[in-house]
């Protein structure tokens, strides 16, 4: 009981922050006016400063390289899944085909896994979870980045596959990636200078994220593109568990290691594939509706996975 409350709990801080976006853009001119610039600060500004900090940090423990194999494989596998799913159901073009896919792959890592892995798991699975954070921007930035570029870039020739690569290299959220986990592989010190305002800008992100992301929802209306925010919904909260759930098992982690990706495959959808959308101009309102969609139902639907999992 104690940890389903903390699952509300958390939830309800997520849903504060959008409705309070959504307040602020339907009875202020101002914010609906900010909107977009804000979202363009959070993309370029706030959360490459977060996950430079987080990055940067040197780890103090090393779990198996196989949470990397059971997470991100699923991830990768769900992607496929994502996109096959929409063709029958949607007629999305191809870089709506992407980001439903991202949208059932991409959890609410950092806002909620931590808390929830804490409340669930104990502090015995935070390693394995800081190990998916490290990589999980940059993995699936890049992916839905590469896919949506591509999609727009038409045929695979040599030039696409350079401008794809350099595309996603230079975004400020790969770099700060690259550069933050340069600095842990090599074991230096991020000078002060540096760190301390990257580490307080970086605090700003995930808040202003879901602030963004209510005002989104007030733009564009929840109830906009709804098949596909249930269908991103669907794939986030049942296949993407179960596929990592089922690599997990055939990959032979532990025990407390396959809760942990398990737990981090069942979060909802987070909020920065609502930048993406705003990023692309491709989907805004159904990713939105999506987002608050899964956050309402990942509530039941983590415990229950959770449960199955120790089973």
């Amino acid at each position: 009981m104690a940890s389903l409350w903390t699952q509300v709990s958390q939830s309800l801080t997520v849903f504060l922050l959008i409705v309070l976006g959504y307040a602020l853009a339907a009875f202020t001119p101002w914010a609906r006016e900010a909107g977009k610039p804000l979202s363009t600060f959070v993309f370029n500004v706030s959360l490459p400063a977060l996950l430079f900090t987080i990055t940067s940090k040197p780890a103090h423990t090393t779990p198996s390289w196989k949470v990397v194999g059971a997470y991100f494989g699923g991830c990768f596998a769900v992607f496929v899944v994502g996109r096959l799913v929409a063709q029958p159901f949607t007629e999305l073009d191809g870089a709506g085909k992407s980001l439903l896919a991202v949208g059932g792959i991409f959890s609410n890592n950092v806002l909620l896994g931590i808390p929830l892995t804490q409340a669930f798991l104990g502090p015995a699975a935070l390693p394995a979870v800081a190990m998916v954070l490290i990589f999980n921007a940059a993995v699936l930035w890049t992916l839905a980045t590469a896919s949506i570029e591509y999609a727009r870039g038409g045929a695979l020739t040599a030039r696409s596959l350079v401008r794809t690569a350099v595309g996603v290299t230079v975004t400020p959220l790969v770099l700060a990636i690259l550069v933050g986990t340069c600095l842990r592989l090599f074991d230096l010190r991020t000078p002060s200078v540096i760190a301390d305002p990257a580490e307080l800008l970086g605090q700003s992100g995930t808040p202003l994220a879901l602030v963004v992301l209510g005002i989104g929802l007030q733009r564009y209306g929840v109830r906009n593109g709804w098949k596909v925010s249930v269908l991103i919904t669907a794939v986030k909260l049942v296949v993407h568990p179960l596929v990592v759930w089922l690599l997990a098992i055939a990959l032979g982690l532990s025990t407390i290691e396959t809760l942990a990706v398990v737990l981090m495959a069942s979060i909802a959808t987070g909020a920065n594939v609502y930048l993406m959308a705003e990023k692309f101009e491709v989907l805004q309102g159904p990713v939105a509706s999506a987002i608050v969609l899964s956050t309402t139902l990942s509530v039941v639907t983590t415990p229950l996975w959770l449960a199955l999992v120790r089973q």
